[in-house]
């Protein structure tokens, strides 16, 4: 007890110290950093041309699924076949919001009828995860169940007999890839399950938010299994919905938007989509191909993100490890890839941690915000987003946090005797 009340003091004198810098740094939320942006700055003199491959005239109004040529580019890197893919606007949020808004006012493939005619939609929420996925959730008044994550994605166990019980549960939100905040990319096993798993909801659907699919930090890349070859090859086709996009690989609110699926699934999104849309900007579709080229480019380009992002992690990672590594007091993801961190505290010390950092001129992403409804049961994840500062400004904001970490992890300690 007396170490600890030691090391309780010492924090205490570090903390009083941060606060007195007067610190002003934002790791909220995970953007790419203007060095990033940069890489893309030729975009904005392109297309040098207003033709299409087929000749369309992109200048002009239709072709609702989007270029062919870019489909084709990201087909192999979606794992979607170019027909089943639809290119869209900047943002695979607005797609899955849409999604959902067509899930709820029109049938779809395999359901008897629309989910707004159901007495209550379950949605399955593996945790830590993503918050602007709950935040649709709670927006449309669907129901949101927790599902531990694993080393190996969502603990299939618990989807396994909750999706075969309740017909109420028509969804589970996964980014399988680098996941947000974890950085875990889902098993060959997890993923063939997912396809073959028995539901109780005809039109039950994974939402497959492949969002960092090329986002790799490291020459070693992980491999993720084809979801949508494996629901056909089980026999549940239009099992999966997926979802990519540009916005972290070009320029972020001008990037291009993926929707994929069974070509069942795509007739039904392109039905919904023609009475909102005539037609995507087939420009910025055309510029992206003019700028990346082939799978071989858009690979040089993402080497060159990683140039600049992977100091961070390593910067965020060292640091840990040396302010309280061997301490118990914390434990971190190392990620190969993505845009986060995943910290967690001793349990019910994330929301004092986040207060106090933020009280020191740290704001980082609200504790609870990788939980359903903002609820941390646990109240001890924490989302560190490394990408958007200097490396500088970095360093101090990670080294500030283990200070906070350190002060409110040893008080907790001393408080429980």
């Amino acid at each position: 007890m007396t170490e600890l009340t030691a090391q309780r003091d010492l924090a205490a004198r570090d903390y009083d110290a941060l606060v007195r810098r007067g610190l002003k740094l934002d790791l909220t939320r995970g953007k790419p950093s203007p060095h990033q942006l940069d890489l893309s700055a030729r975009m904005t003199a392109l297309p040098s041309t207003h033709l299409a491959a087929d000749g369309t005239d992109c200048r002009n109004y239709g072709n609702l699924q989007g270029l062919a040529e870019i489909r084709e580019l990201f087909a192999d890197l979606l794992q979607v076949p170019a027909a089943q893919l639809l290119a869209g606007g900047n943002s695979s949020l607005a797609m899955m919001h849409d999604t959902i808004v067509f899930s709820l006012l029109s049938v779809l493939p395999g359901a008897a009828r629309r989910w707004a005619d159901e007495q209550e939609i379950v949605f399955l929420c593996p945790v830590p995860g993503y918050d602007r996925h709950f935040a649709l959730c709670e927006r449309f008044g669907i129901t949101m169940v927790q599902v531990p994550m694993t080393a190996e994605g969502p603990d299939m166990d618990v989807v396994e007999r909750l999706v075969a019980d309740d017909p109420r549960v028509k969804g589970i939100w996964c980014v399988p890839k680098y996941s947000n905040p974890s950085g875990v990319t889902y098993g060959d096993e997890t993923v063939r399950r997912l396809a073959a798993m028995t539901t109780a909801a005809p039109d039950f659907r994974i939402f497959w938010d492949n969002a960092y699919a090329i986002h790799h930090l490291t020459d070693e890349h992980a491999e993720l299994a084809d979801l949508l070859a494996l629901c056909a090859e089980y026999g549940n086709a239009d099992r999966a919905f997926v979802f990519g996009s540009t916005s972290k690989v070009t320029l972020a609110g001008s990037g291009v938007a993926f929707f994929g699926g069974s070509p069942a699934n795509v007739a039904w999104y392109l039905g919904n989509l023609s009475k909102q849309s005539i037609g995507p900007d087939k420009m910025n579709q055309l510029r992206h191909v003019e700028f990346l080229r082939d799978a071989e480019g858009v690979a040089a380009h993402m080497r060159r993100h990683a140039e600049l992002v992977w100091p961070k992690f390593e910067a965020v990672d060292r640091i840990l490890t040396k302010e309280l590594g061997g301490t118990g007091l914390a434990g971190w993801t190392a990620p190969s890839g993505g845009y986060f961190i995943s910290l967690d505290v001793p349990e019910g010390c994330a929301k004092e941690v986040v207060a106090k950092a933020k009280a020191a001129g740290i704001a980082l992403t609200p504790a609870g915000a990788t939980h359903p409804y903002g609820d941390d049961p646990a109240d001890r994840t924490i989302r560190i987003a490394p990408t958007y500062p200097d490396l500088e400004e970095l360093e101090e904001a990670i080294t500030g946090l283990t200070v906070c970490v350190r002060l409110v992890a040893t008080e907790k300690l001393l408080s429980q005797g």
